[in-house]
């Protein structure tokens, strides 16, 4: 599939950066023109994908995280969240909802949430190489643009 747009940020992961990265994707995936609720939907799967990271990739330490975002030529914003933390075990075991790694605070709906706002995702993990998220969302061309 042809790209025809790309951005790569790289950032600490700090909280703070959640929050950062959630706009980065919004601001992107503007040039798609999406609705107001699609842009709402990225912005909920990226939080999601780069609290994960944040919270369970580096759970001790400070760590990168790689946020790419892509444009494709089927009108699709491709993301994709990479850390290089303590990776995850048994994926299909990480996607079933209400699973945590973490305290009782958390709810165990990441990957859910993503999955229910995006088209497609994808997860590789690594125990103790980190783990990547890749999801994708076709954002609809609206008429008369």
């Amino acid at each position: 599939m042809k790209i025809e747009n790309q951005v790569t940020l790289e950032f600490p992961s700090r909280s703070a950066n959640e929050g950062f990265a959630r706009t980065a994707a919004a601001c992107f995936a503007a040039q798609l023109d999406p609705t107001l609720e699609e842009i709402n939907d990225i912005k909920t799967a990226v939080s999601e994908a780069v609290t994960n990271a944040i919270v369970h990739a580096y759970p001790d330490t400070l760590g990168k995280i790689l946020l790419r975002l892509r444009i494709r030529e089927d009108h699709a914003l491709e993301i994709m969240v990479k850390d290089w933390g303590v990776g995850i075990a048994d994926v299909e075991q990480a996607r079933t909802p209400l699973f945590t790694t973490g305290t009782e605070d958390r709810s165990g709906m990441g990957f859910t949430i993503m999955e229910s706002f995006m088209d497609t995702l994808k997860v590789r993990s690594t125990p103790e190489k980190g783990t990547t998220v890749t999801m994708a969302r076709r954002i609809a061309r609206r008429a008369g643009r």
